[in-house]
């Protein structure tokens, strides 16, 4: 068994266990599409040496709870970071509050994204906000640099300073001073584990991923809200049932999703791989970064959620093992577009521009395809 028993959940009534079938030697279902424990694991090369390895963790989920695939442990507890966003925004969804304000799918994929602090993206962090009739100290996150090469090049170039409108975070607390607002609450403190909205938010990340409220672990994200832990598997699992969900003609979810997958740019930017991966997706993919490695995407005709991290933290390695778990299930086009498949295996230079090694999947295979 490869799950504990505390991921049962109250709320979905829902077990994830491992998919049927006649295990292989390593315990792991005769069907798995990996090769092993270390099927995602990234190596960094110098020469014709191995230089680095990457450590890769993952988990594959359907809709209905069953763990289809994994790699090391899918059981593992880690920090959600920026992946949950798409289930913080849903008790603003709910409620009415988009309607309510005339924000459309702009504004929803903004709320959802870590996006890359380019002028498009701090025009509609700026247009939401005045919506509510506030300004940029409202927000509580802090200015940082553009995740965006292009943002920050356009920034340096008008003489200006990162705002809070820049930090990749902004859509997501606009979005939740909008249901502060709505809801006749204090927008004071509204980034608080204690206050109600980042109580609703803790609901609804209990409710997708099934782990009782009382199991999630809470502390302080980098843009300073709530940040959750659970297991890889029940992240993947959230993602599985939101694209069921969407599919099912829920209309929330069906929003979220199609804001995601319809609007990328706004999700990421310019070379940023989330907005990469779900234009060459057409649609068909749902992909949402985090930090320290975290990454959580789902296949929606397929209603398959994965999650994957990387032990160290390293995103250089979290690029090659997405782009790996994708397209062993069919999901990318091949060959891949430029610049995504520069995600797949990068060069590694020196101070000259010479090419010495590469970062990539170490199981060669998953990349041969994409050749």
């Amino acid at each position: 068994m490869w799950i504990p028993e505390a991921l049962i959940s109250p709320t979905s009534g829902v077990r994830i266990v491992p998919v049927p079938g006649d295990a292989g030697p390593d315990g792991k279902p005769a069907t798995s599409r990996l090769d092993g424990a270390a099927a995602l694991d990234v190596a960094v090369t110098r020469g014709d040496l191995v230089e680095s390895t990457h450590r890769v963790h993952a988990a594959v989920v359907n809709a209905d709870g069953v763990l289809l695939d994994a790699t090391r442990d899918p059981g593992l507890k880690v920090w959600w970071r920026s992946c949950a966003k798409p289930f913080q925004v849903m008790p603003l969804v709910r409620s009415g509050g988009l309607d309510a304000l005339g924000w459309g799918v702009d504004e929803l994929a903004l709320a959802c994204a870590s996006h890359g602090g380019e002028p498009e993206h701090v025009a509609v962090a700026a247009r939401m906000l005045e919506r509510l009739g506030l300004e940029e100290g409202d927000l509580a996150c802090g200015p940082h640099d553009p995740l965006a090469s292009r943002g920050g090049r356009l920034l340096r170039e008008a003489g200006q300073r990162p705002s809070r409108l820049h930090n990749n975070c902004s859509g997501k607390h606009s979005a939740m001073l909008a249901r502060a607002l709505q809801g006749g609450l204090a927008t004071a403190g509204y980034e608080r584990a204690e206050h109600p909205v980042q109580r609703d938010c803790r609901r609804a990340v209990s409710e997708w991923t099934g782990v009782p409220d009382s199991e999630l672990g809470v502390s302080v994200d980098g843009c300073g809200v709530s940040v959750f832990a659970l297991p890889l598997a029940n992240m993947a699992f959230s993602y599985a049932r939101l694209a069921r969900a969407a599919h099912m003609g829920d209309d929330a979810s069906r929003r979220v999703v199609n804001a995601m997958t319809g609007q990328p740019f706004l999700v990421g930017g310019t070379d940023r791989f989330d907005t990469l991966v779900m234009e060459a997706g057409q649609g068909n993919i749902i992909c949402k970064i985090g930090a320290e490695g975290v990454h959580t995407f789902a296949i929606v005709d397929q209603q398959i959620g994965f999650a994957l991290k990387v032990e160290d933290g390293s995103p250089r390695a979290q690029f090659p093992a997405a782009l790996a778990l994708l397209d062993a299930y069919g999901a990318l086009p091949r060959p891949l577009p430029s610049p995504l498949a520069d995600f797949l295996r990068r060069p590694v230079r020196n101070t000259r521009g010479e090419q010495v090694g590469t970062v990539g999947v170490c199981r060669a295979r998953l990349g041969e395809p994409f050749a």
